[in-house]
């Protein structure tokens, strides 16, 4: 059967309808929603763990055009007009643009291998190849530390004297820090700590920033470094976040604020 021309440009035109009609999923008082909206949500939807099924499509539906009733009503009565809208609309649109601004960035500018690694190789040396258990008992005035180191030399327990200790994380504990690496502490502490010997404590106080320490060493150990692969996530996150704050002070540089 041949159509006649007419024929044919009504079906042409009615075929060439059929994609936009389809980008919506439904028509509130003559506005269109685009399906686009329903893909976002569907999307968002699935980064919490929901499947995108019909059950989930037919909500998602019916939440947006419950959603575009409120909206146009909200427009009716002038609501979105007011200042306060308006500002927390801006607020919104800067959170989104700035959101997509750094997903643009870190697509552009990923952690390489390489520069795991360096980080890596540089925490490894940093750590050293020795742990130490230590206890400490931190007090504000130097009189105070040394009293400490008298009581102990008398015989009185580390453990019992550091339970008045200013340290609330390790008082209730006899003054233990656990296992952990010198360079976990501030230098003056530190240094102190790596030159006693297993089972000594400081016969002078240790000054710090946080006040006045009396340090005994409990015991040494080789040093568990994790394997690259065990940290490479943290490294990475650690590094890209360190090249976005870099991205931002560079563009803050280059403003003019007045």
């Amino acid at each position: 059967m041949t159509l006649k021309p007419a024929r044919l440009l009504v079906l042409l035109l009615a075929v060439a309808a059929l994609p936009a009609m389809a980008q919506n999923i439904a028509v509130v008082n003559g506005k269109a929603i685009p399906s686009s909206r329903a893909d976002l949500m569907a999307k968002q939807a699935a980064t919490q763990g929901q499947a995108d099924t019909p059950e989930l499509r037919k909500m998602v539906k019916e939440e947006l055009i419950n959603r575009e009733v409120l909206v146009q009503e909200a427009d009716k009565l002038g609501l979105g007009n007011s200042a306060d809208v308006k500002t927390q609309l801006e607020i919104a649109r800067q959170s989104l643009v700035i959101r997509a601004l750094v997903a643009d960035y870190v697509k552009k500018h990923p952690v390489s291998d390489a520069e795991i690694k360096a980080e890596y190789d540089k925490f490894k040396a940093t750590a050293g190849d020795k742990e130490y258990r230590a206890r400490h008992i931190l007090v504000e005035k130097e009189d105070e530390a040394k009293a400490i180191i008298v009581k102990l030399k008398g015989g009185a327990k580390f453990e019992e004297l550091a339970k008045a200790s200013k340290d609330p994380g390790s008082a209730a504990n006899g003054g233990d820090l656990d296992w952990a690496s010198p360079a976990s502490f501030v230098k003056p502490f530190s240094d102190a700590m790596v030159g006693l010997a297993k089972g000594s404590y400081t016969e002078t106080p240790v000054k710090t920033q946080f006040g006045y320490h009396v340090i005994k060493l409990e015991d040494t150990r080789a040093a568990k470094v994790p394997a690259l692969e065990e940290v490479k996530p943290q490294i990475s996150e650690s590094l890209q976040q360190k090249k976005l704050q870099e991205y931002q002070q560079e563009l803050r540089a280059k403003a003019k604020v007045q």
